[in-house]
């Protein structure tokens, strides 16, 4: 069954922003979400952290609650991930979930019944590869009978959902009959998105037809090429090396890059899947939170204009121009402080943006100063709360 009504797509465009949740036995280890195969363990040595995996009965609540609040649309959530570990009821597929853990839960369910009380779209993470399932090395289409079966009851145990997204399929150079696999989640969800992730070494280019969604794995943004069907761009980032909870990670970058990687996405009408990595219990790291709290009140301060975005062929001089089909939107990065010299490290010229046809009605988002400006070319100035590398917004009419 293959839905032609491809509404879900745009739709899935819309929601623009997104938290990408990695959670399982790697969180237990601390060591990110590939400690397995690096470090490495024994199947039997990683098996022993299920003992110890025991979230918090209200991690879903309060994860949901921050996404919210963060401006996120829709929430992606590792179910199982590449060490086989599952956080839904396998239903007799094997007992190596968390219903058979101490948190004796169906951690999917406490998770997508949040999203759907908080207005949230849920979607669901599902590794291709297994380092758990001896039939992934040493059967392969038994693994894959196996893998249809798990997918299966994310297709049909928790209602209707966001989405599927798949990660693993560079791991073998195999048969892995998409087709058939692709089709079932038609036939329980047509209107799930389909997202696959290649990798990085494959130039994250969709290579199915009913993959919805081209991934940029850390990396920029790319305009989408024409294709018979709808396609959405989606980059995914990581605040710091590792998309698991690692406790040693603090190669974190500055708040400006993940910024102005989301700028970057929408210009281009692709999403941005924001990473957070869960501690052992669920809670959110307090530094992650700190991010998303930062994103969420840069969004609401700028008036939430990120979401229905439309084409345009207004563009600027230093800035991009974004349309919702009411107003436009010159968005300016990396807005350096304005102080006197003594303050501030290195003074910089103050920025100008030249936008191709004369505006009119312009004004600042973040303190609602009017902009002089008819010729559409106008000086850009932190503005009086002092905030240095920040994205500035003016919204303006034609």
């Amino acid at each position: 069954m293959i839905n032609n009504n491809y509404e879900y797509v745009y739709n899935f465009q819309n929601m623009g922003f997104g938290m990408f949740v990695h959670f399982g036995l790697f969180s237990v280890i601390g060591k990110g979400e590939w400690s397995q195969d690096i470090e490495p363990f024994s199947v039997e040595d990683y098996e022993k952290y299920v003992d110890k995996f025991n979230p918090d009965k209200d991690w879903a609540k309060n994860l949901v609650a921050l996404a919210k609040e963060s401006g996120c649309k829709y929430i992606t959530l590792t179910t199982r991930h590449h060490d086989g570990f599952s956080l839904y009821d396998t239903k007799g597929l094997n007992e190596y979930d968390s219903v058979h853990s101490p948190a004796k839960r169906d951690l999917v369910r406490e998770f997508v019944d949040e999203c759907n009380n908080a207005g949230i779209s849920p979607f669901l993470y599902h590794t291709l590869l297994d380092w758990h399932n001896p039939d992934y090395k040493n059967n392969f289409p038994e693994y894959l009978k196996y893998l249809r079966e798990s997918v299966k009851i994310l297709c049909t145990q928790y209602g209707k959902i966001g989405g599927l997204w798949f990660d693993g399929l560079w791991d073998k150079d195999e048969d892995w009959q998409i087709d058939i696999l692709y089709a079932m989640i038609r036939s329980f969800q047509p209107e799930a998105i389909i997202v696959n992730n290649q990798g990085i070494s494959k130039s994250s280019r969709a290579a199915h037809k009913e993959v919805d969604v081209t991934t940029f794995e850390r990396s920029n943004c790319e305009k989408l090429c024409d294709s018979s069907r709808p396609v959405v761009g989606e980059m995914c980032q990581v605040f710091g090396d590792h998309w698991g909870y690692a406790a040693n990670d603090v190669n974190y970058k500055p708040f400006s890059t993940i910024l102005n990687n989301f700028i970057d996405c929408r210009n281009y009408r692709c999403n941005f899947l924001l990473n957070t990595g869960l501690l052992p219990d669920g809670k959110v790291p307090l530094t992650d939170r700190a991010y998303f709290n930062a994103m969420g009140k840069w969004i609401k301060t700028n008036k939430n204009f990120v979401y229905n975005l439309k084409k345009t062929d207004i563009t600027a001089e230093g800035a991009y121009i974004f349309f919702d089909g009411a107003h436009y939107y010159a968005v300016i990065k990396n807005v350096p402080m304005v102080a006197n010299p003594n303050v501030q490290l290195k003074p910089e010229d103050i920025k100008r943006v030249k936008v191709s046809r004369p505006i009119k009605n312009a004004v600042w988002l973040d303190d609602g100063c009017p902009i002089d400006s008819t010729d559409g070319e106008f000086e850009v100035k932190t503005f009086k709360y002092g905030v240095s590398l920040c994205a500035r917004v003016a919204r303006f009419d034609i």
